[in-house]
């Protein structure tokens, strides 16, 4: 089952809404269970290097399932995944990439989000996450 463009236009509706709400201008990409992208939005004034890595941030949560900064966790030296980051073409290993599952619990794709702040990023995430 995959993520409609419904839904991922509703995920960045809300994680836009989330953005405005805590003052930071982001950059959000919505991946499928394939890991394509469905849809893309850019606020105005956020970032242009912010763009790429939200949509990679969003690859990489799906590819795992599992949020990045989690990842980000398993990915220092001495622990499991160090250097996992240069797989599939580059991965982002750090807070804002979140799965995005339905209402039985399997993954249907993912949000990425780039604009502030590590916390900032995977707040407005996990907000447009939960939007499905």
């Amino acid at each position: 089952m995959n993520i409609t463009l419904a839904q991922a236009e509703k995920m960045i509706a809300v994680a836009k809404e989330k953005s405005t709400a805590i003052d930071t201008k982001m950059n959000i990409a919505i991946v499928d269970a394939g890991a394509n992208l469905v849809a893309f939005a850019r606020m105005d004034g956020a970032w242009l290097g912010s763009l790429d890595i939200s949509i990679k941030k969003a690859k990489t949560a799906r590819f795992f399932d599992m949020n990045t900064g989690i990842i980000g966790e398993l990915s220092q030296p001495g622990q499991p995944l160090f250097n996992i980051e240069h797989s599939n073409n580059g991965l982002i290993t750090f807070p804002g990439g979140v799965p995005v599952k339905d209402a039985n619990g399997n993954v249907i794709g993912a949000i990425g989000v780039s604009g502030s702040s590590v916390e900032n990023d995977h707040t407005v995430a996990e907000a447009g996450a939960l939007a499905v």
